[in-house]
């Protein structure tokens, strides 16, 4: 039975403060566990109470929602990845799950917090709850369509891409000429698209998808204008990200400004014969 009540995890971005105004336009009060040097200070305003918390503070975050009774939330935002090396404070319930951990890659660490959460009574539920207007949506955005090269690249960057989801190593391919450029890794993607657009010159295709394991509580692919703007600064070409399962935010300026810089944007679909459709 649904509550008033709704917890977030936020991370950074803009989706926290989406999600939390959607929920309180659905008649939720929103508690959001916040996370220092990450979330945006405008959560403050966007949700009813906030607990600032340091990476790694599961404990911390488990309690706020306890005094507060929630027993529903949502992974809203993202983390930057490489600060597991170096800006981690774990409370003691957040060590211990560490501990247990076997590998340490954002599937695994995920579901293993989400695991942790529900044996709480903290249910986790999909980001995408109150926002499927988000979900990247099927076809051709963009005035410009790819050229037959191009869709050869994407196939061969969808298979690419799959196969390094399924070892939960990232979500993201950069490739030309049906050369793997760049593969997404605890960098993320706005850094592999640089690597791979400097090695490609103009004409690199990104592809961006789920992984097959992915959760679709969390960590869903993300594109944004800053995704559009690194492909720009290195002449990348096309991007395609996959339909339904992926995020999109700011989608009339996305598509304004990948027009102006005459790049592709596509949504693509796998049928079940594992055909591509625009």
């Amino acid at each position: 039975m649904m509550t008033s009540k709704i917890g977030i995890i936020a991370g950074g971005g803009q989706f926290p403060l989406l999600f939390a105004e959607a929920a309180r336009s659905q008649g939720r009060q929103v508690l959001a566990a916040a996370h220092k040097g990450e979330t945006s200070p405008a959560i403050d305003q966007a949700a009813d109470r906030v607990c600032w918390v340091k990476l790694g503070q599961l404990g911390r975050i488990i309690n706020f929602f306890h005094d507060e009774g929630v027993t529903e939330t949502v992974f809203a935002g993202a983390i930057t990845k490489t600060r597991i090396f170096k800006d981690v404070w774990p409370d003691f319930k957040g060590l211990s799950l560490w501990n247990k951990i076997d590998i340490r890659q954002d599937d695994a660490i995920l579901r293993a917090v989400a695991a942790v959460l529900e044996g709480e009574g903290i249910r986790v539920l999909p980001s995408t709850l109150y926002l499927p207007k988000l979900l990247f949506p099927q076809g051709v955005l963009t005035k410009k369509r790819p050229s037959t090269e191009q869709v050869e690249d994407i196939r061969f960057g969808w298979q690419t891409a799959r196969a390094i989801g399924a070892l939960d190593i990232g979500q993201c391919v950069v490739v030309r000429d049906r050369s793997v450029l760049a593969v997404e890794a605890i960098e993320g993607t706005d850094a592999a698209i640089r690597r791979g657009g400097e090695l490609g010159r103009e004409g690199a295709v990104v592809v961006k998808l789920k992984k097959p394991q992915q959760d679709f509580r969390f960590d869903l692919p993300a594109i944004g204008l800053k995704t559009i703007e690194t492909m720009q600064a290195v002449q990348a070409k096309v991007l395609a990200v996959e339909a339904g399962q992926a995020l999109l935010f700011d989608c009339d300026e996305v598509v304004r400004q990948a027009n102006r810089a005459g790049i592709v944007v596509v949504g693509v679909a796998e049928e079940a014969d594992g055909r591509l459709s625009f």
